[in-house]
């Protein structure tokens, strides 16, 4: 079930939305079913339990139907992406963005969407293929910026990633690229020996000046709790500065969003929507929430 299907299933009151009357008032049954899909479509214990007690608290007294739940879910929901709602502001050049995040996150392509984006806005972009583990990465990479029509340092397979980033950022100094993409090899979180392998990464281009700018972590929103778990190990090894969401599209269910916003408070910077190179979009709390729930009344 896409989160969009799990929103028309909270507006119909679990009936058919044609046939269910706003003004129908809120039963034990409803609340159940209300609390079992927002559980199972990974929205977070925490998040529940916040819209479901609101709900009860205020029973009989401003909640009364079906109406009324649909605003106070409205209300939880939009002030928890609101508080991770932080758009990523380039200062000074060049802006060093370390991209990290599992095999088949997403992550290259992101790299590739972003490159796009800020050439649109007048930037010049420098990729760096700091995953040397595999040659199709580095491939992937050329790909996306020969697409892009942008520079890139793409070193020979198995060189040491911590060196390309460092030569990478140091080419960026000197020739005043404005953005710098780092891309890094996927690697779960429990991998021990990868997670320190990315940590060196950012030691090492730290050695050049104030870098990187930003971690940005990429997950798959259709994977579910494991998402929130690689948050969580990605963000204690690395500090983690904002995330992307992806796949957020009609085929996933996408409720982690609001898991990883109430639980780890990172920013959201960007949300991947689609597979078209226009369809990662800056991260606007209320559009997300309008697009799942509007028209509410």
């Amino acid at each position: 079930m896409s989160i969009f299907d799990i929103f028309k299933k909270i507006k119909s009151g679990f009936g058919d939305e044609k046939e269910t009357p706003k003004d129908k008032p809120i039963t034990d049954s409803y609340l159940e079913q209300l609390e079992e899909l927002l559980i199972t479509s990974d929205f977070g214990v925490s998040v529940t339990q916040r819209i479901i007690e609101e709900i009860n608290s205020n029973m009989g007294g401003s909640v009364k139907t079906i109406r009324d739940a649909e605003f106070v879910i409205r209300k939880i929901l939009l002030s928890v992406l609101e508080s991770v709602e932080k758009p990523l502001y380039i200062k000074g050049s060049p802006f060093v963005i370390l991209v990290v995040g599992i095999n088949g996150s997403g992550k290259t392509t992101t790299i590739g969407k972003l490159a796009s984006l800020y050439q649109e806005r007048g930037k010049s972009v420098l990729l760096v293929a700091a995953d040397t583990f595999r040659a199709a990465a580095i491939e992937q990479l050329q790909e996306w910026a020969i697409r892009n029509s942008c520079d890139i340092l793409a070193p020979s397979p198995k060189t040491d990633p911590a060196a390309v980033a460092y030569d990478g950022v140091h080419k960026a100094i000197a020739k005043n690229y404005d953005i710098v993409l780092v891309d890094t090899a996927g690697r779960l979180h429990t991998q021990k020996h990868l997670m320190e392998e990315v940590k060196k990464i950012k030691r090492v281009i730290g050695k050049l000046g104030n870098y990187p700018n930003e971690v940005l972590l990429v997950l798959d929103s259709t994977i579910g709790q494991n998402a929130l778990i690689q948050a969580k190990e990605f963000n204690n090894a690395l500090d983690v500065s904002g995330v992307v969401l992806t796949k957020l599209d009609s085929t996933s269910k996408g409720g982690i969003i609001f898991a990883i916003s109430q639980d780890l408070k990172i920013p959201i910077r960007y949300i991947g929507m689609g597979e078209k190179i226009d369809d990662l979009k800056a991260f606007v709390a209320r559009d997300f929430i309008e697009s799942l729930l509007n028209p509410i009344a």
